[in-house]
């Protein structure tokens, strides 16, 4: 979209830009008859997000680490909405049991699933390790995610074959795709913290989101499920995702201020993924300020997209 569309708000070919919010993407669709997860749906954007699926009618599911906030998060939404369909159960990305155990649960209420919002994520974080031993943005942001979509698949693919309804699946991406390690991901030092950078290392875990959307793409292409999967980068939005570095990113809102998003506006490009029918069939793309955009050399490897789940599954394996 370039710098000056991202100041001006101006629209891009979508009709929406970057001054878009998400009611305003989504104005006029009904998704009533649609079920929705979103991982992270409990604040931030992830919560605007969750707010306007429900606004829209669909049933949302809101997947949180902390149910405490996030059925705090559900409450005040069904304050301004009395309608809205919203349950809320527990997930932690960065706990392989914890996604099986989240499945398992969301299994027994025997519930369709049109939609996957792989939203939340962690950002910045000094080293640590998962409770499977892998680093921790790596584990949240893609790992977890991965085995989610992978047990969620099944059901999505029933659903939009009973209904006739596309299934959409979006990963949270970023610009910072374009800003990691030099092989793009370090397969061999995921877990080493000698090398480890914060930023570079986010950047992987963002580069992964999307190489993840398009490998996944091309396989249920090829299986012809009509499933869509996409990935969005939402723009520079103050959130709770910044806590590991909330100094340097106030100085950079400072400095860089006409550039930044309200929440609204960030959750836009989600939203519009998620529901617009101007979306249908569309997939295997990446998308900032509601239009599609381009991507890094590394994440258009399709070699890189096939060795990245091939690395994924045996972590999973490894974790067992």
């Amino acid at each position: 979209m370039g710098i000056l569309s991202l100041i001006t708000g101006k629209a891009g070919a979508s009709g929406f830009g970057s001054a878009s919010t998400a009611e305003q993407v989504t104005d006029g669709v009904d998704a009533s008859r649609l079920t929705v997860v979103i991982t992270g749906g409990a604040s931030g954007i992830g919560l605007e997000t969750s707010r306007v699926f429900a606004l829209r009618g669909a049933h949302v599911i809101i997947a949180a680490r902390n149910t405490e906030a996030a059925s705090e998060a559900r409450k005040t939404v069904m304050e301004k909405n009395p309608t809205a369909r919203i349950d809320v159960l527990k997930l932690d990305l960065s706990s392989l049991k914890s996604v099986r155990a989240f499945v398992d649960q969301f299994n027994s209420m025997k519930l369709p699933l049109n939609i996957l919002i792989n939203n939340a994520g962690v950002m910045f974080c000094p080293f640590q390790l998962s409770k499977d031993g892998v680093e921790m943005q790596f584990a949240t942001n893609h790992l977890g995610h991965f085995l989610l979509t992978n047990l969620l698949l099944d059901n999505m693919k029933a659903t939009a074959k009973s209904t006739g309804i596309e299934g959409r699946i979006v990963n949270l991406s970023s610009v910072a795709h374009h800003h990691t390690y030099p092989k793009g991901i370090d397969f061999d030092k995921i877990n080493d913290k000698k090398i480890y950078h914060d930023k570079l290392a986010y950047g992987q875990s963002k580069l992964a989101n999307l190489l993840h959307a398009k490998e996944l793409s091309r396989r249920l292409q090829e299986e012809g499920a009509n499933i869509t999967v996409n990935s969005v980068h939402p723009g520079l939005i103050m959130t709770n995702l910044m806590r590991h570095s909330f100094v340097l990113m106030k100085v950079l809102q400072v400095a860089t201020y006409i550039l930044w998003k309200n929440v609204p506006q960030g959750a836009a490009t989600t939203c519009y993924v998620g529901l617009n029918p101007q979306l249908s069939g569309v997939t295997g793309k990446y998308f900032a300020d509601c239009n599609e955009e381009k991507i890094s050399k590394l994440a258009r490897s399709d070699e890189l997209a096939k060795q990245l789940w091939d690395f994924s599954e045996e972590l999973i394996k490894s974790a067992q």
